[in-house]
């Protein structure tokens, strides 16, 4: 099958400009539980949010994943109804969420979440809302 050389013109710039616009829209979330800090890669923006993940005893999930589900208010079922605000939820029913307990960001507090200030978390949300779970990248390392 022949191809004039407009459409293959057309097909290299749908291509091109695909994976550009797939770039632009990456939501990369880098969440290192050593310094408690959650660095967000967004375009070119950058942001570093001091955060609170699992204390002694509990455990935040290592790896790479994607957001699983979103819940601008959750209330946890597990832990006598602790408001959960602007909820990016990654791992089962582990989240990245707003927190009321802004003196423990910095140190682990939680018991397994990824706590941020509430401001921040409703930052977050809203990105992982617009780009989409598909183009949103969270890792949680050492």
């Amino acid at each position: 099958m022949k191809m004039s050389f407009l459409k293959a013109a057309v097909l290299v710039v749908a291509l091109f400009g695909a994976s550009v616009a797939s770039e632009a829209a990456t939501l990369v979330a880098n969440i290192d539980v050593s310094s408690q800090t959650m660095t967000v890669r967004y375009g070119a923006s950058v942001y570093r949010w001091a955060v609170s993940t699992a204390r002694p005893g509990y455990f935040t999930p290592r790896g790479t994943y994607r957001p699983q589900r979103t819940a601008r208010m959750w209330y946890s079922r597990k832990y006598e109804m602790s408001p959960m605000p602007y909820s990016v939820f990654f791992h089962g029913g582990y989240a990245i969420h707003g927190t009321g307990a802004v003196r423990q960001l910095g140190r682990p507090a939680s018991h397994g979440c990824v706590r941020l200030h509430t401001a921040n978390a409703a930052t977050f949300y809203s990105m992982v809302r617009e780009v989409g779970f598909g183009n949103t990248r969270i890792v949680v390392t050492n």
